[in-house]
């Protein structure tokens, strides 16, 4: 594989604290995809902090793949279209939906990501990679 781009993100949780309780909950509505989200209320009820850190990595984490595939938050790269997932051993996986998939597939773009998060912040890199057939990167993924 060649590393078709990198992308990080750094997130204050008291921030997106405060944006979820400004908005009533939708701010989580709106950037969550449907897997996301009953992971979030699943967290939520347990503890309110665990369901914030929860919101904060996943938005830190589809800001970072953003960055990773080079399009910022555009088309097709919205909120809902990338989630950041769980394997049954913790380690976090995207899948991306919709015409995001599309586009990524078109590209032959995959993704590793990994999430972290502290009382104060959250943090995410993502590396997406496309095959190593002998052409530069940059033509391969991006022609």
């Amino acid at each position: 594989m060649a590393i078709y781009g990198i992308g990080t993100d750094i997130v204050q949780v008291s921030r997106i604290a405060a944006v979820l309780e400004r908005t009533g909950g939708r701010f989580a509505e709106k950037v969550l995809g449907p897997d996301e989200l009953r992971v979030f209320a699943a967290r939520r009820r347990r503890s309110e902090a665990r369901g914030i850190a929860f919101l904060a990595t996943r938005f830190s984490a589809k800001e970072a793949f953003s960055k990773a595939i080079g399009l910022g938050m555009r088309w097709p790269m919205t909120w809902r279209a990338l989630q950041t997932l769980n394997e049954a051993s913790g380690q976090p996986y995207v899948l991306a939906s919709g015409e995001l998939a599309a586009w990524l597939a078109e590209r032959r773009i995959t993704a590793r990501v990994t999430v972290s998060d502290e009382r104060d912040y959250a943090v995410s890199f993502v590396v997406a990679e496309v095959p190593d057939d002998g052409a530069p990167a940059a033509v391969a993924a991006r022609n």
